[in-house]
């Protein structure tokens, strides 16, 4: 990654994190009492905020640092024990976590590790799991697909493109050139992809459909040129999976119902991102998609406030995180009464033999009651 996009989708969001959580850790922390029936008035009634106990965090190596520190955050901050499990891929990222959060935090180990290690490591006992990535079909917290920022790093980037093309494709073009020059490959602004493995497999994904715009390729730089595709069938390779690198499909649709119908068709994503000058388009896909996020006219804003959580649904992830949200997704819920002894006579219109009377009496004392009135439609 450039320098900037470290910084800004790294560091500055772990930071964020961080303050976020010492700011308000002590609220966040504290029974939380809840609203109580007739009956028990006079108990305690309160939520306790309690840690799982020893967490998992399986990191990727999209975000090598972020989709570390950030869960791991929350999780101590809940009170868990916490074994991080870096990726791989990112040798240099995996590498600095190893050396440097031992020498800050005593209750943690960190275990560099492939598939064969991280497939005995999961032999172990854990309370809690935090999973990012893709598993054997299944996608735990989050899966993402790429585009040119942090090249082959998205958590959240653009993927597939629903729009008319004569319309895109020049506004496309006139942008990579703007942000990277004539040759990208000379930006300093410009990342590379993660690794050889990576490489050839976008190599392979440039054969799906069209090559509208970039498609050059140097082997011995892991270098893929911002690249748009065109002509992409809802069938071809580039559709059925993460993308992971700077390269954009266009599926071409006539209208805004078509790109709707097109996005419903399948699994539900991420996030969605539409753009108009018409704010009744934005919101009429906000309206009629389900996604994990949403984010109208711009991309990846949505993941850098701590004040929204981050996940996605159905095949694009469960749970979410990011500030409170990360605190909770680590913290059991504990739900406690405590009563007092001295008022166990209160507790005979439950005990047999039963009546008529009592059930009355529990009823009227139990039951939650519905405000106003139910229209049906």
């Amino acid at each position: 990654q450039p320098p900037f996009e470290a910084e800004f989708s790294e560091i500055l969001l772990c930071k964020n994190e961080l303050n976020e959580t010492l700011n308000n850790l002590s609220h966040w922390s504290k029974d939380e009492h809840v609203e109580k029936n007739m009956v028990m008035q006079l108990d305690s009634v309160f939520i306790r905020k309690d840690p799982y106990g020893v967490v998992l965090i399986i990191a990727p190596w999209n975000y090598p640092i972020h989709l570390v520190l950030v869960p791991l955050i929350g999780a101590i901050a809940a009170g868990n024990c916490v074994v991080v499990k870096p990726s791989e891929m990112t040798k240099n990222s995996q590498r600095l976590v190893a050396e440097v959060l031992p020498s800050y935090l005593d209750k943690l180990a960190v275990v560099p590790a492939g598939v064969p290690e991280t497939t005995r490591l999961l032999e172990n006992k854990f309370d809690y799991i935090f999973f990012t990535g893709t598993w054997d079909g299944v996608t735990l917290p989050i899966s993402a697909q790429g585009k040119a920022h942090c090249v082959g790093n998205p958590v959240s980037g653009s993927s597939r493109g629903v729009e008319m093309q004569k319309k895109l494709l020049p506004a496309l073009r006139e942008a990579i050139t703007e942000f990277y020059g004539s040759d990208p490959q000379e930006s300093p602004d410009f990342g590379r992809i993660v690794g050889e493995k990576r490489f050839y497999h976008m190599q392979r994904l440039l054969h799906s459909g069209h090559v509208e715009i970039g498609g050059e390729t140097d082997e011995y730089d892991c270098y893929i040129a911002p690249s748009v595709l065109v002509d992409v069938l809802p069938s071809d390779p580039i559709m059925q999976e993460e993308i992971f690198g700077p390269i954009l499909p266009i599926v071409h649709v006539a209208n805004v119902d078509e790109a709707i119908e097109f996005i419903n068709s399948r699994e539900r994503p991420l996030v969605v991102y539409a753009f108009s000058s018409n704010d009744k388009v934005v919101n009429q896909v906000l309206e009629r998609t389900s996604s994990g996020g949403f984010c109208g006219n711009d991309t990846l804003m949505h993941v850098t406030l701590t004040s929204l959580p981050f996940g996605g649904i159905g095949n694009s992830g469960l749970g979410t995180y990011h500030g409170k949200f990360t605190f909770d997704t680590f913290t059991h819920r504990r739900r406690c009464v405590h009563r007092s002894m001295g008022r166990e006579a209160l507790n005979a219109l439950r005990y047999p033999p039963y009546n008529q009377q009592k059930l009355g009496i529990v009823r009227a004392t139990s039951e939650v009651k519905r405000k106003g009135a139910c229209t049906l439609l």
